[in-house]
């Protein structure tokens, strides 16, 4: 509960919502069981192999919202997951949303078969020895964050979403719709 009410009050920070407006934040995340962030936090950079070749980072994403998943071939939960995060990639990926699915360690070939099998169109690294999901502090899959456009973490879930519902578009699109100046040069960034 703890991690919600930070979430509630982070967010808030992060919409500039008035005061009014944070019992709606209030119920976004609470319908969607989310962990938050202190104000002040940054996500961990990372730089990852794409399934198709080019590296990408974090930073290669600022000024977008990034939805970046942690997931397995062998996690049945990640497999819902992956297909509702797909459809925010179609719908939202032109509103400067930016969905990035980490797999945890398995061969190229195995994840390259099963991005195929369901037809993902957003990108996709091969985390093979670990190091992206230990830099974010995974422990468990489907493991899921949200970021703000100037890199600040928002939100987290642990375990599957509705990522399609209604409190999780009303979230993405708050986000979204938001003009998040960028970080000041002396913010220090922490994993």
């Amino acid at each position: 509960m703890r991690h919600v009410v930070s979430g509630i009050v982070l967010l808030s920070w992060a919409l500039g919502a008035p005061a009014a407006a944070r019992s709606e934040v209030s119920s976004l995340l609470s319908a969607l069981d989310l962990g938050g962030y202190a104000p002040g936090e940054q996500a961990p950079d990372f730089v990852g192999q794409t399934m198709h070749g080019p590296r990408l980072s974090l930073g290669d994403l600022r000024g977008k919202v990034v939805v970046l998943t942690f997931w397995a071939t062998w996690c049945p939960p990640c497999r819902t997951d992956l297909a509702l995060l797909e459809d925010l990639h179609r719908h939202l990926g032109a509103q400067h949303l930016a969905v990035i699915a980490v797999n945890a360690g398995e061969p190229s070939p195995v994840v390259r078969q099963y991005v195929e099998a369901l037809s993902l169109t957003f990108a996709v690294l091969v985390d093979p020895r670990g190091e992206i999901q230990r830099s974010y502090g995974v422990i468990g899959l489907p493991t899921t964050f949200l970021i703000a456009r100037d890199g600040r973490p928002v939100a987290r879930a642990i375990g599957p979403r509705d990522w399609t519902g209604l409190p999780s578009r009303q979230l993405l699109q708050a986000l979204l719709h938001k003009s998040v100046p960028p970080a000041s040069p002396t913010e220090t960034r922490r994993p």
